[in-house]
């Protein structure tokens, strides 16, 4: 790292949550059910099928394995104040990272090979600290159900009533909101709204060979590009088609909004909030959510 990161002692979920992620989990909370049904339905069964994949089909990232990850996860962890959770890498050619929590039980973030070939050790850490976003801000009871209902939906026939789907949209709309959240946290820890807007860009058209080609600054512009569409009407009509039935805001969408956050009194804030004392948050122990 090329300069020194303020580290948020004492750092609380509600101090950079997005002002949509609020809203959006305020109406969450009037669903009845949805925490009864992770605790009592989902927790046990999930958290011991996720723990027994990450065990026998990935690699536990520890300070004698592939110790420069460990290190990303300590230093993140730090910045953020955070208890450090397990963090597994798997070989995958679809670029990606998740992460599962259950109510006292161990959490764990899983990083795509693919997808660390493709950033740079800063761009990683901006990945971390985004699945680190999700735990700090307990996402996980909503974001199991909403993974469940997903998956069950695509592989039981006739099982999307109307119900379903609804609760389906619902979450979804919920979730596009919380990316944003995470976004930030990803900026908190980096402190770079670069590294972190050059992550969506690779998501967006990268790859090992093309990701040292792309243009920041015009994809930048892109973004700024995509704001104008929503000035009409039928703009405003056709985003909201083209994002409703996705799990995250169009990457374009996100770096604009990390560029905003960078630029405001509250980013700026947090950054400069009195230091008390050193956070020693660094052993490591021992809801899933896609990047």
């Amino acid at each position: 790292m090329t300069f020194s990161k303020k580290t948020l002692v004492g750092l609380k979920a509600d101090q950079f949550r997005h002002p949509l992620d609020l809203q959006a989990t305020k109406s969450l909370k009037q669903l009845p059910g949805l925490d009864l049904m992770v605790r009592s339905l989902l927790g046990s069964v999930a958290e011991q099928f996720f723990h027994l994949n990450n065990i026998a089909a990935s690699v536990l990232v520890s300070e004698k394995q592939l110790p420069q990850l460990h290190k990303l996860l300590l230093e993140a962890c730090q910045t953020l104040d955070l208890e450090p959770p397990q963090l597994y890498v798997q070989q995958n050619p679809v670029p990606n990272a998740y992460t599962f929590a259950m109510r006292g039980k161990q959490p764990f973030i899983v990083l795509h090979t693919s997808l660390i070939d493709m950033l740079t050790p800063e761009e990683i850490q901006a990945v971390i600290a985004h699945e680190l976003g999700h735990l700090k801000c307990e996402h996980g009871v909503y974001l199991t159900p909403l993974n469940i209902i997903v998956v069950a939906a695509s592989l039981i026939p006739n099982w999307g009533t109307v119900v379903a789907q609804s609760l389906q949209e619902q979450l979804l709309e919920w979730l596009r909101c919380a990316e944003f959240t995470c976004d930030r946290a990803a900026l908190l820890a980096t402190q770079n709204p670069r590294v972190v807007m050059s992550v969506l860009m690779k998501l967006a058209g990268g790859s090992p060979t093309l990701a040292p080609q792309l243009n920041l600054d015009a994809f930048i512009e892109q973004a700024r590009a995509y704001d104008a569409i929503s000035k009409t009407e039928l703009g405003e009509l056709l985003k909201s088609a083209q994002t409703a039935q996705l799990s995250h805001p169009v990457p374009v969408l996100r770096a604009r909004e990390i560029d905003r956050w960078a630029s405001s009194q509250t980013y700026q804030s947090l950054l400069e909030q009195p230091q008390v004392g050193y956070n020693k948050k660094v052993a490591s122990k021992g809801g899933w959510r896609n990047w």
